[in-house]
């Protein structure tokens, strides 16, 4: 239960980092893809005895490149295309695991087995969270840029590509790390939720940076426990509590949200001599 909770922790913060660039670029799709695309990857990996990061990082950028080339070279589009390569990529993993003769059980890979954790997977997260995290932090600024004002990068001497080729190796790297709190499944809510959150709750984006991964771990710490109190799935249960707060956020935002919007507007004070139905028209 200790290398579990400092495993969740881990993920849930490096997750989190990422997926304030994931939300604010639009690539929550492309953070399905290439999550569910490493699984034949990580299996390559276990057959051959190399490290998960590297077949995870070699099937992230084959999906992008797939995806790519399926967009570019014919009348299928983006979102597609993007359907086709991970869905596929996703069977051939499943298919893999299925021949694939093991004294463990594979499918932890899919559905994530944070309990089963040990010292070498916890030490081998903890680097692969630690890489990530710094190269986020060092190259915050251009990423940030990029983020915002492609053109605009390129026009200062950025390379626009180099810096998406960068967020997605990192994708492809985090992804290793939340294998084994929720599996390949729902890697993806660890990936989108925590960013969402945090963009609901400030304009700014350093502000983003610190609130979504606190979210991330404090839903990492609640789903932790409330699973082990009420023998739950680990990893489900923290994908729940990660949704049931960004309900929360979602609804009674100081800022955005869909409550405390109405009952602002609600509160405006009516123009001298206005008409409910008027009031109601305006709002």
């Amino acid at each position: 239960m200790a290398r579990a909770l400092a495993t969740t922790l881990i993920a849930s913060a490096v997750c989190a980092l990422l997926s304030c660039w994931l939300v604010l670029i639009g690539w929550s799709l492309m953070g399905d893809a290439v999550s569910h695309s490493v699984l034949p990857g990580v299996v390559l990996a276990y057959i051959v005895g190399a490290p998960f990061a590297l077949g995870a990082v070699v099937f992230g950028f084959l999906a992008v490149g797939l995806i790519g080339a399926v967009r570019d070279r014919g009348r299928i589009k983006e979102d597609a295309a993007i359907g086709i390569v991970f869905t596929t990529l996703f069977a051939v993993g499943l298919v893999l695991i299925s021949v694939t003769p093991s004294q463990t059980d594979l499918n932890h890979i899919v559905f994530g087995n944070v309990l089963g954790v040990s010292r070498s997977d916890l030490v081998q997260i903890a680097v692969l969270g630690a890489i990530v995290a710094v190269v986020l932090l060092l190259k915050r600024r251009d990423l940030v840029l990029f983020a915002f004002d492609p053109i605009h990068t390129h026009a200062i001497g950025l390379n626009p590509r180099l810096l998406g080729a960068l967020l997605l190796g990192l994708l492809a790297l985090t992804t290793v790390t939340a294998l084994q709190v929720v599996g390949i499944v729902l890697v993806v809510a660890m990936l989108i939720i925590p960013g969402a959150t945090a963009y609901l709750l400030t304009d700014r984006f350093s502000r983003m940076l610190v609130i979504a991964p606190i979210v991330s771990m404090l839903c990492g710490l609640v789903g932790l426990y409330i699973s082990y109190y009420r023998d739950t799935s680990p990893g489900g249960m923290v994908v729940v509590v990660q949704g049931s707060l960004f309900t929360l956020v979602y609804l009674f935002s100081p800022s955005h949200g869909i409550v405390t919007g109405w009952i602002r507007r609600r509160r405006q004070p009516r123009p001298v001599g206005a008409s409910p139905v008027a009031a109601e028209l305006n709002q």
